[in-house]
């Protein structure tokens, strides 16, 4: 019975661990969403991967006024695997994980934000995020909430997936080619990412 509680405990430190140690990172990983022949979601000329790395660049540069360091997964329009991105986070201890993307449905009405997390410190954050990045764009909250993504479920640190709004919904597609969306967006992020440093 002792070895299968050492285990069990040894499985959740695994597991929720990164919370512990949350309040003392420094280094924020940024993986801007598809590149290269991945485009993600498109309407007409207006491609996901342009979007999200834009956003990202942004995010990175509020996150080095706010004092943080800042790691990119990719900083121009090449095709980064899955696989590659997380062994990027991974790499970095006391850091966080934000991958930065836009949505896309077939069903054109639907619109808003929303964040992902897998892990205990990933809600945490997501939730931080989330609240932030309405405030900011004073758009539709879709809230913080589970998913199984790649990225998130094996990443080690605290990690989440931010869907900055629908490319296939009129309004918020033309919201987002405006570089003041994008700004918003990623001030609304990087004001999250320092109040879940605070609190944690």
């Amino acid at each position: 019975m002792k070895t299968l509680l050492q285990i069990a405990a040894f499985s959740a430190a695994f597991v929720f661990g990164t919370t512990v140690h949350a309040g003392s990172f420094r280094t924020v990983v940024i993986d801007p969403g598809h590149g290269g022949h991945d485009n993600g979601g498109q309407w007409g000329k207006v491609y996901e991967k342009h979007l999200a790395l834009d956003t990202a660049t942004r995010l990175e540069s509020n996150l080095k006024r706010m004092g943080f360091k800042t790691v990119m997964t990719r900083r121009s329009d090449y095709f980064v695997t899955l696989p590659q991105r997380v062994a990027i986070g991974n790499s970095y201890k006391n850091a966080v994980f934000v991958c930065i993307h836009f949505n896309y449905t077939w069903k054109e009405d639907v619109n808003g934000l929303e964040t992902y997390y897998y892990s205990a410190a990933g809600q945490q954050l997501a939730q931080y995020v989330q609240q932030s990045l309405v405030r900011h764009t004073h758009t539709l909250d879709r809230q913080a909430k589970f998913a199984r993504f790649f990225v998130l479920r094996n990443s080690t640190l605290p990690a989440i997936l931010v869907e900055g709004g629908f490319v296939s919904n009129e309004q918020e597609r033309e919201r987002m080619k405006s570089g003041l969306f994008r700004e918003q967006i990623a001030r609304g992020v990087a004001e999250g990412v320092q109040r879940y440093s605070r609190a944690y």
